[in-house]
């Protein structure tokens, strides 16, 4: 197995593309650490995943408590960063500021802060998978602030290969996946949407976690890629 007793820490392994990480991990005989900002769901995930796994609760935007969980933890050979909270739609018409600032404030100051507090806990042989979009190659109308936060992923992705080496830094570019982050929708409105959605896509349907899971093993496993963003979206930026 490629992960057999290698420790992976998930942030926001607790649900979504983040669990199915934790999943795959297990599976690949890795000892996991899911972390999440709700107790019930680091609970869940835990229970869940089995024996292979613990968790704990962290903010991610809070330097103190990164530091400490990475302190309490025992050296660490791959972190794994997708904590997100569900996506927003704003048309720069509808600009809110400080719902702008909060959306980077979990994605981007939170993947910073974490990478930060990771950096001198993590085997040289080791790596950090951060997480971007498709939105940051291929926005749509209305998509300026996912766009943003995904070019800003990006860009950080290479410098942080550079400022870590030999520690390789790469991210996963997801396109429209079936995950708790389209949950602001109706249960109508996300049918509607992955249905439309896959049917304009080269592959014929939208994402779901576990094939975007085998992108962030991939970024863990393989030994010589860094700075990379590796594009797992269905297609669609060739459309």
């Amino acid at each position: 197995m490629r992960l057999q007793d290698q420790r992976v820490v998930i942030i926001g392994g607790t649900s979504g593309i983040g669990l199915a990480v934790a999943e795959a991990s297990v599976a690949e005989g890795a000892r996991v650490v899911v972390a999440s900002s709700s107790q019930s769901r680091v609970d869940t995930a835990v229970a869940r995943l089995g024996a292979a796994a613990g968790g704990q609760v962290v903010d991610v935007t809070d330097s103190d408590a990164a530091r400490r969980f990475f302190e309490s933890l025992d050296a660490v050979d791959h972190v794994v960063y997708t904590a997100g909270e569900a996506l927003s739609l704003m048309p720069i018409h509808d600009l809110d500021l400080d719902r702008a600032r909060g959306f980077f404030q979990t994605r981007y100051f939170g993947a910073l802060n974490m990478v930060h507090a990771a950096a001198g806990h993590l085997r040289p042989s080791g790596s950090i998978t951060l997480t971007s979009g498709s939105a940051g190659e291929r926005p749509g109308a209305g998509w300026a602030l996912a766009a943003g936060v995904c070019g800003a992923m990006n860009s950080l992705t290479r410098a942080l290969a550079l400022d870590l080496a030999p520690i390789r830094v790469n991210a996963v570019a997801p396109g429209v996946v079936r995950s708790p982050l389209w949950a602001q929708l109706s249960e109508a409105e996300r049918d509607s949407f992955y249905a439309q959605t896959g049917a304009s896509l080269p592959v014929g349907r939208v994402g779901e976690v576990a094939d975007v899971a085998q992108a962030y093993l991939y970024c863990m496993t393989q030994s010589y890629g860094t700075g990379t963003v590796l594009n797992v979206d269905g297609g669609s930026l060739l459309i």
